[in-house]
């Protein structure tokens, strides 16, 4: 995504690339040659992405690092007066969600996460629709994950490259060895790092499912899990399978219901979307891809109507981020209303870890008489102390 935002953002004519910053040299060659060969002017390159907060002229920064760099990056980049475009999931963790709102908040920043079918105009259509009664009351919403990944092999601790700050890369995450299915982009699969797929690509559509159900910005009160790898034999460490349900106590003795299903063996798509949500509601359903587009039924199935096709629009998300810098409005994935999608994420991952039903303090942000659940609420960070680490972990 990084590179995608650098050829993306380079072509806005109000946008100057001053800075890029990547701990792998080779990569941080690309970055530079990138930039020049579109806009003619080289940026200044770095691995430390402090210099780049120290320099009073940027505005804002784009964050495309791991997991585990999200909201320390982002928390540090606020204090430092810049706003914010952070890669999906905006947080590792549901403490450094949480922080991450409040650092926001205190520095008056803006900050987008990158779940971009919040400004697609197919899926804003879609949602709008879900929450109109066109289908009736939806109480409840269905998404799935199913695509093939590949196996990340089995592995042991070796000598990172010579190009890689594997150190810097590391961060504030416990030191751990280099091994080759670690990085690049490996590292989604590794607690310590990641979110799994859930995370990665499941994030788009639980945010898409959430936003349909029409439930606020708020947590689901218990969330039931199963899951494990049933399929791959290898180094990775989050599920290749996941069942999940989320169940969310509203006003009125009013309840819904929000489920996740996640294949990431199934070479074939699932009801016609390899990625997509349901939306079933007491008069019909609405079914929907985020790459696709959506579709009314009614009863017995009957199609009543189809609405607008189209893809996960990167650009209009970028402009969105732009224009509220300048409006000072929140941005359409505001890093508030990302966090209840990216909790989805946790919850089900700690829901899955731990095999049992969890019950959730949605206020407190806390499992309710669940000690070992609750450890799962942060992360471990290096023993020594690092400046990365985002200060009331």
């Amino acid at each position: 995504m990084g590179t995608q935002h650098l050829k993306s953002l380079s072509r806005f004519p109000d946008v100057d690339i001053a800075h890029v910053c990547d701990v792998d040299a080779n990569r941080l060659a690309t970055a530079v040659k990138s930039i020049e060969s579109i806009t003619q002017k080289a940026p200044q390159a770095h691995k430390d992405f402090r210099r780049i907060l120290e320099d009073k002229s940027v505005d804002a920064v784009v964050i495309a690092m791991p997991d585990h760099w999200h909201a320390p990056a982002t928390i540090l980049a606020c204090e430092a007066g810049k706003h914010v475009y952070v890669e999906k999931p905006g947080s590792h963790n549901i403490r450094e969600g949480r922080l991450m709102i409040e650092a926001a908040r205190r520095t008056n920043r803006v900050v987008q996460v990158g779940t971009q079918s919040r400004s697609s105009a197919h899926m804003q259509e879609a949602t709008a629709k879900a929450r109109s009664g066109a289908i009736g009351e939806v109480l409840t919403a269905r998404v799935w994950n199913s695509q093939l990944r590949r196996d990340i092999g089995r592995q042991k601790p070796t000598t990172p490259p010579a190009t890689l700050d594997f150190d810097r890369w590391l961060g504030p995450a416990p030191e751990i060895p280099y091994q080759s299915n670690l990085l690049p982009g490996i590292w989604r699969w590794w607690y310590a790092f990641g979110t799994g797929d859930m995370g990665n690509d499941g994030v788009h559509d639980l945010d898409i499912g959430r936003w349909g159900l029409d439930v606020g910005e708020r947590h689901p009160n218990r969330i039931a899990a199963l899951g494990g790898k049933y399929f791959f034999e290898d180094d990775q460490q989050f599920p290749d399978t996941q069942s999940v349900i989320f169940e969310y106590d509203l006003a009125g003795g009013k309840r819904k219901q929000l489920m996740f299903e996640q294949r990431i063996w199934s070479p074939y798509f699932q009801e016609g979307y390899e990625n997509g949500n349901i939306w079933n509601g007491t008069k019909g359903y609405i079914l929907a891809g985020k790459s696709q587009g959506w579709e009314m039924f009614a009863s017995r199935n009957k199609s009543v109507e189809k609405g607008q096709s189209g893809r996960p629009d990167l650009v209009a998300h970028e402009r969105n981020f732009l224009d509220c810098i300048r409006s000072g409005e929140r941005p359409a994935a505001d890093v508030e209303i990302h966090h209840y999608s990216a909790c989805l994420c946790h919850l089900g991952n700690i829901a899955t870890r731990s095999g049992r039903t969890l019950t959730f303090d949605i206020k407190n942000e806390r499992f309710i008489g669940d000690d070992d659940a609750n450890q799962l609420i942060s992360r471990e960070y290096r023993a020594k102390g690092h400046w990365a680490i985002p200060k009331g972990v």
